[in-house]
């Protein structure tokens, strides 16, 4: 392993143990047999590893502080600032200030992290322990952070191939996603379409996959579309424009970025598509259409037209979104939404971390995190 720096993680699989468990053997502490402690030190050594010393003046004193990483796109997302304050707030209850990590830091600029593979010494020596939020694969800071030499919390997997991170807090956003599609197709739908996220977190995968899955276990295809992982609304609108126009029969848009349903609401208002609907109010639709058509058909003597594949451009579209918020509740209608939960799930987080440092949690715990569904006009009323 002589192309890369070599990392905790190494040493654990090589000798067959956990991370926590060769840190363990190595800094000779915890309940480690001696025979386990003197094959783990023999691998480091073969190895060539080097444990990181901004990592070992941690373990003699606290900084009082851990640092938080978000992604790139957070700074405009309000789902990662209500995340961000909860987890501020739970830090303080254990007297940790929390270090925001700017990305440019993170990636290897002043005063940050090194690069993919490097410890993040300049990091580990500012903090006790690390949060690392939706972590992407593509995120080169992200390896390094988890290889700090420091606790490290992620909210949701990381689904890369380096070191774990210490603990963990995830949503079940299969479950959230199928409960939207379960949700609109109750009300009616037909032919749903998701605007699904870009990227590698775990989050985006997630959805992409269920709504796959979800089209193959109900025998309904689902119009999948990719989106930025954080899309604006005029992008969510310029989407939702290309995709109703190419396929008139979606009767109902799940979009996942978190602030980006009023784009879809707009696009809707375009193409004359009225927003909210029930099953019932489908029925009497698609009975009005056919008395107009009759009437029609008596005043001019023609005989009435077949309606074509898909919904009338009269039909309502049923809208929701996989992320609430500002933008979902005071949208017009309003939109129902999942919620999330953020600033819970930041507390979360931060508990865990604090939990591990203070030894009231074991490492390698995972917690989970409770979602609810909040129906809106969008998907639950009729036409006026």
């Amino acid at each position: 392993m002589t192309s890369r720096t070599v990392t905790l993680l190494d040493v654990a699989r090589t000798a067959g143990v956990s991370k926590s468990t060769a840190s363990d053997a190595l800094q000779g502490s915890g309940r480690v047999a001696e025979a386990t402690r003197d094959r783990v030190r023999a691998v480091a050594e073969e190895l060539g590893y080097r444990p990181n010393s901004a990592a070992r003046r941690l373990r003699r004193s606290s900084t009082g502080a851990i640092g938080l990483h978000l992604p790139q796109t957070a700074t405009r997302l309000d789902y990662y600032m209500n995340l961000a304050f909860g987890a501020v707030a739970r830090a303080q209850e254990d007297g940790f200030d929390v270090v925001l990590l700017a990305p440019a830091s993170s990636m290897g600029g002043a005063g940050g992290a090194t690069g993919p593979g490097g410890a993040s010494g300049p990091v580990a020596s500012r903090v006790d322990g690390l949060l690392v939020i939706d972590p992407e694969v593509g995120d080169s800071a992200v390896p390094g952070l988890l290889d700090a030499g420091v606790p490290v919390v992620t909210g949701e997997r990381y689904l890369g191939p380096t070191a774990a991170p210490t603990g963990a807090v995830i949503c079940d956003n299969a479950a959230s996603l199928t409960a939207l599609l379960d949700h609109v197709t109750d009300r009616g739908a037909r032919r749903p379409a998701v605007l699904a996220p870009a990227g590698t977190s775990a989050w985006a995968t997630a959805l992409r996959a269920t709504a796959a899955s979800w089209g193959q276990e109900h025998g309904v295809e689902v119009a999948l579309r990719t989106v930025p992982f954080a899309a604006t609304p005029g992008e969510a609108e310029e989407t939702t424009l290309a995709l109703l126009r190419a396929d008139p029969a979606v009767d109902a848009v799940i979009c996942a970025p978190d602030g980006a349903a009023p784009g879809v609401l707009r696009a809707a208002a375009t193409l004359g598509r009225t927003v909210g609907t029930t099953a019932s109010d489908r029925t009497d639709s698609a009975a009005s259409d056919r008395t107009d058509s009759a009437a029609l058909s008596d005043r001019t003597g023609e005989e009435p037209s077949t309606p074509g594949p898909g919904p009338h451009p009269r039909t309502p579209l049923l809208v929701a979104s996989c992320v609430d918020g500002t933008a979902t509740r005071s949208a017009e209608p309003p939109v129902t939404a999942v919620d999330l939960r953020p600033a819970a799930y930041g507390r979360a987080c931060a508990e865990l971390l604090c939990d591990i440092l203070a030894g009231r949690t074991p490492p390698d715990t995972v917690r989970r995190h409770a979602w609810a569904l909040e129906t809106r006009a969008s998907t639950t009323a009729g036409p006026a």
